[in-house]
């Protein structure tokens, strides 16, 4: 359990949404957790660096809150110590939302999921927006050489704090990939009957 996490999130009005619902003597023990949960271990970094995407939140100047899709090859979430993560910000739709949002107010939330094994990582991090002029060795640590997409900036992350969610509620999705995989047997089974009856 991530005691950090209950300082960022548990506000005087969640905890009174708490109180009204009943849970926060059950919440009290994020709060009174030896494990700050703000550094990442390797049940993190391997989940992070296995992911293919996550959905990111910011804050505009109004406080409306704007979740974006950032998907590429798996890894392009890039772990870079065991309290920074940055990925290479491919071009999108051009209408810069999440990096106008970051530009005004440093503060982000990501929602990583493993939907097939039903496990999800939240984590809350502080931004730094990198551009190649500024610093070019980052910019290529960020880039992924195999995916063919412009790279317009570098996103930076300083891990504030994270959490793992319960899984109660997460539908098991498949990806082309784990499906093919799980098929392989059966289409050499397939194949060996038909060898067999000819």
């Amino acid at each position: 359990m991530a005691r950090r996490f209950a300082e960022l999130t548990f506000t005087p009005s969640v905890k009174n949404a708490q109180t009204q619902y009943g849970s926060r003597e059950q919440n009290q023990q994020f709060e009174d957790a030896p494990d700050s949960g703000h550094v990442l271990g390797d049940r993190e970094i391997s989940f992070i660096e296995a992911r293919d995407g996550f959905y990111q939140a910011t804050v505009n100047d109004d406080g409306w809150p704007y979740v974006q899709f950032r998907g590429g090859p798996p890894g392009f979430l890039k772990v870079l110590d065991d309290r920074t993560l940055g990925y290479a910000d491919f071009r999108g739709n051009v209408q810069y939302l999440s990096v106008g949002n970051l530009a005004a107010n440093d503060r982000v939330s990501l929602i990583l999921m493993d939907y097939a094994n039903r496990r999800r990582l939240k984590i809350w991090a502080r931004a730094r927006i990198v551009h190649h002029v500024e610093d070019h060795g980052m910019l290529a640590r960020l880039e992924v050489p195999t995916y063919r997409a412009q790279v317009e900036r570098g996103i930076i992350l300083t891990v504030e704090a994270f959490d793992w969610n319960c899984p109660q509620h997460i539908t098991p999705r498949f990806t082309e990939a784990e499906i093919d995989a799980a098929l392989d047997p059966l289409r050499n089974r397939i194949a060996e009957l038909e060898a067999a009856s000819q």
